[in-house]
């Protein structure tokens, strides 16, 4: 699945000249922009001209940035991999990786949000949450997937009972 993604990354960005962020970072962006607009915030969005990433802005302050890695593939990537390690029925799987992966997705806009608002009204606490804090939200969120995962759905959870 990496190899995949990474395949996608080198089709789809563009390093050269005009830098150009792949489609699922600018989507990302975008969707957070949206869920910004829906609770009242203005921002904007706009590709970085000299950088691999998008330029995010609250009420016209440059408050965050939207790198590749912000974009959750990764983590999907990482949470399919342990599902289907530790897989269940092949119903199961599928069902919980689709919605494991969207409440994945989901919780990293809202974390993108979140992150940024503070950075724009706290930008002196940079490190700390962006570094820390913020990571823990979407890790943690994961990690809280695959424990129901193997407590309630893998094969784990038959051996472990028997």
């Amino acid at each position: 699945m990496l190899g995949i993604y990474s395949f996608y990354l080198k089709q789809t960005q563009q390093k050269e000249g005009v830098f150009s962020c792949a489609p699922i970072t600018k989507t990302v962006a975008l969707q957070t922009q949206q869920l910004a607009h829906f609770l009242g915030y203005k921002s904007k969005t706009f590709q970085h001209e000299s950088e691999l990433s998008m330029k995010f802005y609250v009420s016209d302050v440059y408050a965050s940035r939207i790198v590749e890695g912000c974009n959750s593939i990764s983590i999907i990537i990482l949470f399919l991999t342990f599902i289907i390690a530790f897989s269940g029925s092949l119903k199961a799987t599928l069902i919980y990786g689709v919605l494991g992966s969207i409440i994945i997705y989901i919780m990293n806009i809202i974390r993108i949000l979140i992150l940024s608002m503070l950075m724009y009204k706290y930008p002196e606490y940079q490190y700390f949450l962006h570094s820390l804090l913020f990571p823990a939200i979407i890790y943690g969120t994961t990690f809280l997937l695959w424990i129901v995962w193997v407590n309630k759905f893998s094969h784990l959870k038959k051996i472990k009972n028997e």
